[in-house]
């Protein structure tokens, strides 16, 4: 599998007006090609093809651009070959019915990173004192590199990507490829080795196991984000204050973001070592945040960043992540399936059919967890006699009457394996 570690570069106050004048001058490439792809007919040939007959008028283009000679070839070939990349990603969100356009050209700041592709970069491991290294690239010379960890050491990169964030701190990031971890087979799972997690707002996560982990709480971070952001309003646009400024609001922002990506990371990892099979809700995260409530705290919990967290930690672990539909699992009853209304506010699950009773989130996960392992297909044998549950007709109070006639076999041994039997009142 491909891995993309990133480290942080220390350049000299040279090196990052070269940084920075590379970076401008692979984006006016850039904006050129596409120009230039735009000019071409499409009976000319694919896009691919056109993509490649601009590629090939680089080297004439330096003879009157002569600023081209200071950049090194391959990553201005590789920046015109990522029009075609483009062209084929908009596609592909046009075919899921997304309204989407045409590519345009980048500004200034939309442009932050520039790639060395199999060439033109060499990475020296003991320059310098512990965890630190040097990062050679072509037309810009050694840069200083902090090695905060040795996975570099053994790997064989493919592929550099220099990047300039908001903040102004500049990093690299390496493609390297990493054997991915056999999975064990289906059929040697066990219940202790599979576990669901619910994926919520008032816990951050509460997995079948009983396992409460709360949010991630930055309250100062935000305060300081919401004053900085004032200072910021009160700056005349595009000034020197309004940039220094600026890169104060990304900051934090990226101070935030750091603390989120390692909370989740140390979360992901902590289940992808402990257990051989995750099973997460498939949250339709967008309509939840356009709903009326809650949402930034939805936006803040960034479930899908996630659930893309695990199965990056599951590839790299062995072991399987798999999401499953959310629809009702919070209302279902996971000792005998019964649906059980009952409003956001009300955090604890009481089932009339069965009486079964437990926390809200910890129903959830059960439900998960079932649905989970039915979609991978791991078999749960029985030791125990099936048990059956006969249901009387309830009333739910005054929010709702629930009325519940139905027969319901319940597989014992497991709170969460079940299989509803057609109404006896049909």
């Amino acid at each position: 599998m491909e891995y993309s570690p990133r480290f942080r570069l220390l350049p000299t106050e040279k090196q990052r007006e070269d940084l920075d004048w590379t970076r401008n001058t692979v984006r006016q490439v850039y904006n050129h090609g596409l120009y230039r792809f735009n000019q071409l007919d499409e009976s000319e040939g694919t896009v691919k093809q056109r993509v490649r007959q601009v590629r090939d008028e680089l080297p004439a283009l330096k003879t009157w651009w002569t600023d081209l000679k200071d950049v090194y070839s391959k990553v201005l070939q590789t920046h015109i070959e990522r029009i075609a990349r483009n062209i084929t990603n908009l596609g592909k969100l046009k075919a899921k019915g997304y309204n989407v356009g045409s590519l345009n050209w980048k500004k200034p700041r939309e442009f932050r990173s520039f790639t060395y592709n199999q060439s033109g970069f060499k990475l020296d491991h003991k320059s310098g004192p512990n965890g630190r290294g040097k990062l050679r690239l072509s037309k810009i010379g050694w840069i200083p590199i902090r090695l905060h960890r040795d996975i570099l050491e053994s790997a064989e990169i493919t592929e550099v990507t220099v990047k300039k964030e908001p903040t102004g701190a500049w990093y690299a990031s390496f493609c390297i490829d990493v054997d991915e971890q056999d999975k064990p087979p289906v059929e040697s799972l066990s219940m202790d080795d599979c576990v669901g997690i619910d994926l919520g707002v008032l816990n951050f996560i509460h997995d079948s196991n009983g396992v409460v982990v709360d949010r991630l709480d930055l309250p100062n971070d935000r305060e300081r984000l919401e004053r900085e952001q004032r200072a910021l309003s009160r700056k005349e646009y595009e000034s020197r204050n309004w940039g220094k400024q600026r890169r104060k609001v990304a900051k934090v922002h990226a101070r935030m973001n750091e603390k989120k990506g390692d909370f989740k990371n140390k979360l992901a990892h902590y289940y992808t070592t402990h257990y051989k099979a995750v099973f997460l809700e498939d949250l339709n995260v967008r309509g939840m945040v356009e709903g009326q409530q809650n949402a930034r705290n939805k936006a803040e919990s960034g479930w899908r960043d996630l659930i893309t967290i695990f199965q990056h930690h599951g590839k790299k672990n062995g072991c399987y992540v798999v999401t499953v539909n959310p629809e009702n699992t919070t209302l279902d009853c996971a000792s005998c399936g019964t649906s059980v209304y009952k409003p956001l506010w009300v955090r604890e699950h009481s089932c009339p059919t069965c009486g079964f009773e437990t926390d809200r989130d910890w129903n959830a996960a059960l439900n998960v967890l079932s649905r989970g392992l039915k979609k991978l297909g791991v078999v749960h044998s029985e030791e125990t006699p099936v048990e059956t549950a006969t249901a009387v007709s309830t009333d739910g109070g005054e929010y709702s009457s629930i009325v519940v006639d139905a027969s319901r076999v319940t597989e014992a041994g497991s709170p969460v394996l079940k299989e509803a039997t057609r109404s006896v009142a049909e």
